[in-house]
């Protein structure tokens, strides 16, 4: 990679920065022995350390809160999905691939905690099986490259990603999952090698950047020169933000926020519920009847173009929608993507308390 910008791994780089007493240096200590902290120096310029409920301090630096192990691990069955090690194949038209578990920043309500910055043994070590599979599934019609975030990798590894699956006549666009764009611009605007690979595969195959901008503070003029430099290239860029408890959820932290991708020429398409992972459970979740209200309040500021926006939950039986209170007693949803095709957009009613944040079904 390009960048050469300065990580901080240790309670101690970060602890007069943000003030912390030798108490709080000690937790987040203990914590990261846990769950690994990694934050740019680019990202942590974002904090106001003065403000200790910042809403992007607490996507970065780790909380005593992540000691909370209610909930699980793998909230969407991507273990059930796993054909081979680091490739699923959940929906009949879309393949994952775990390219790596090493991220640039490593965010606190991350749904892949059990993996990212720790352990390889959900990571795609075989390239030439899993284009192998991909090439003999010709129902696949787009490949996801994920992680972790899939522009850690090397150049030469995105360029060879980018080879064989521009190459397949039966791929009709190719998405990278990262995050990059919004915690280490630089990654990408100091890199020009990476600029002219890219380059030269986007005429070849749509190459989608799925990206992942969650409060519009993050979205700075670093970050908003590579998005014009991906459009210019005809890449697309669209978004995904998780609805967060203290970051987000508020409609007019959101809208603002979705106004203000839309104008920089991002595409917001979905707003997923925060899952019940274990140390993010408990921190981030918003109750859905809530989590509705804002997503609707939110939406109401777009115009048509920031109205495409869905609120989403990522469950082992597929993506569902959220559609909003039916009553009193119980809210209507929609599947959005179903794994088994007797679930496809298929609409139910289902039981929704107060506080309640996810459905077991």
């Amino acid at each position: 990679m390009a960048s050469n910008e300065k990580r901080y791994v240790h309670a101690s780089e970060v602890s007069g920065y943000l003030g912390l007493s030798a108490e709080e240096e000690m937790m987040l200590e203990n914590i990261i022995k846990s769950f690994p902290m990694a934050v740019p120096s680019y990202y942590l310029s974002l904090i106001d350390p003065k403000d200790p409920e910042d809403p992007i301090r607490k996507m970065a630096i780790p909380s005593v809160r992540e000691g909370d192990w209610e909930g699980d691990w793998d909230t969407s069955g991507e273990a059930d999905n796993t054909v081979e090690v680091g490739l699923q194949h959940k929906y009949r038209e879309t393949a994952l691939i775990l390219s790596t578990n090493h991220c640039a920043m490593y965010c606190r309500h991350c749904f892949r905690k059990r993996l990212v910055g720790m352990s390889d043994e959900e990571i795609s070590k075989n390239f030439d099986s899993a284009v192998g599979y991909i090439s003999q599934h010709t129902e696949i019609s787009n490949v996801l490259v994920s992680g972790g975030d899939s522009f850690m990798l090397s150049d030469t590894m995105i360029e060879k990603y980018l080879a064989a699956f521009t190459a397949m006549d039966h791929l009709d666009l190719i998405r990278f999952g990262t995050r990059i764009p919004v915690v280490l611009p630089d990654r990408i605007l100091q890199d020009q090698r990476l600029q002219e690979i890219l380059r030269t595969y986007a005429p070849k195959k749509q190459i989608y950047i799925v990206t992942h901008f969650n409060h519009p503070r993050e979205l700075t003029d670093k970050s908003r020169a590579v998005i014009r430099l991906f459009n210019g290239m005809g890449i697309i860029v669209k978004n995904q933000t998780v609805l967060l408890k203290g970051v987000n959820d508020d409609p007019e932290v959101l809208g603002t926020l979705l106004r203000e991708l839309t104008a920089a020429g991002v595409v917001p398409y979905y707003v997923f519920q925060c899952r019940p992972v274990r140390g993010v459970k408990n921190q981030f979740q918003v109750p859905l009847r809530r989590g509705s209200q804002i997503v609707d309040g939110a939406k109401n500021m777009q115009n048509g173009q920031g109205k495409c926006i869905r609120y989403i939950m990522s469950t082992p039986r597929g993506k569902i929608e959220i559609l909003g209170a039916l009553s009193e007693e119980e809210m209507l949803f929609k599947f959005h993507q179903a794994k088994d095709p007797r679930d496809a957009s298929k609409l139910f009613a289902h039981p929704v308390t107060a506080d309640q944040s996810w459905l077991d079904l």
